[in-house]
C-alpha cells in the first residue's frame, strides 16, 4: 500500500468515524461530509493522474462540482434549522415534526 492511498484512506475513515460518532451538532456532521468529499477529490485526481487518461480527468471536476453543491445545501439547511429552533444541535431537532 502506498503512503498516499493510506492517507487518504485514512482521511476518509475519520471523516466517516466522525460522522458516525460525533453527531452532536448540524456544523460537525457538514465539516465530516466536507472531509470525506475533498479526500475522494483528491484520491480520483490522483489516480486519474497516475493512468494518463483523458477520459478520468473530468470525474474529479465532476466531483468538486457536486461537492459544492452539498455544501451549499448543507449550510442552507444549517441557516435555517439556526432561525427555526434557535441551534444546531441535532438532538434537540425532532424529524417526524413538521
Amino acid at each position: 500500500m502506498t503512503p498516499s492511498l493510506f492517507s487518504f484512506g485514512s482521511a476518509f475513515l475519520l471523516g466517516l468515524m466522525g460522522l458516525t460518532f460525533h453527531r452532536t451538532h448540524l456544523l460537525s456532521a457538514l465539516l465530516c461530509l466536507e472531509g470525506m468529499m475533498l479526500s475522494l477529490f483528491i484520491a480520483l485526481a490522483l489516480w486519474a493522474l497516475q493512468l494518463e487518461s483523458t477520459g478520468f480527468s473530468t470525474t474529479p471536476m465532476l466531483l468538486l462540482a457536486f461537492s459544492a453543491c452539498e455544501a451549499s445545501t448543507g449550510l442552507a439547511l444549517l441557516v435555517a434549522t439556526a432561525r427555526t429552533h434557535g441551534s444546531d444541535d441535532l438532538k434537540s431537532l425532532n424529524l417526524l415534526q413538521c
